[in-house]
């Protein structure tokens, strides 16, 4: 009896995913911001690279710039960069910065992507 109950549990997690089989990934914990490079901009300038300083950045993490996701650029765990295009920085605002790392896949693609508190970037009159 003790053999047959051992197999149907490992039956059971091996058909289930519990293990590290290739049916896809967990996803990550959510990212915090540490500090934004440069944090703020003249209204009406250029295009620029906004770099995101923080810890708990999963590679196909992105930036979000008031709301919609910008192209990123997955340096390390620690920093991403961003493109801002000069159209974001047309009108003095304060914007909120975040950051969503992915979410699962395979047979974990019902976890949501989770994201970091957001930070205020300033574009100035």
């Amino acid at each position: 009896m003790k053999t047959i109950c051992l197999f149907v549990l490992v039956l059971f997690s091996v058909g289930c995913g519990y293990s590290s089989n290739g049916k896809g990934t967990v996803a990550p914990g959510a990212p915090t911001i540490a500090s934004l490079a440069p944090n703020s901009t003249a209204m009406g300038g250029t295009a620029f690279t906004l770099t995101v300083n923080g810890t708990g950045f999963a590679s196909g993490a992105a930036v979000y710039w008031s709301g919609a996701s910008r192209t990123t650029t997955f340096v390390s765990s620690t920093k991403l960069t961003a493109a801002i295009t000069a159209a974001d920085i047309g009108t003095a605002q304060t914007v909120l910065v975040f950051v969503r790392n992915p979410g699962g896949t395979g047979i974990y693609m019902n976890q949501g992507g989770q994201s970091s508190a957001s930070v205020d970037f300033t574009v100035t009159p």
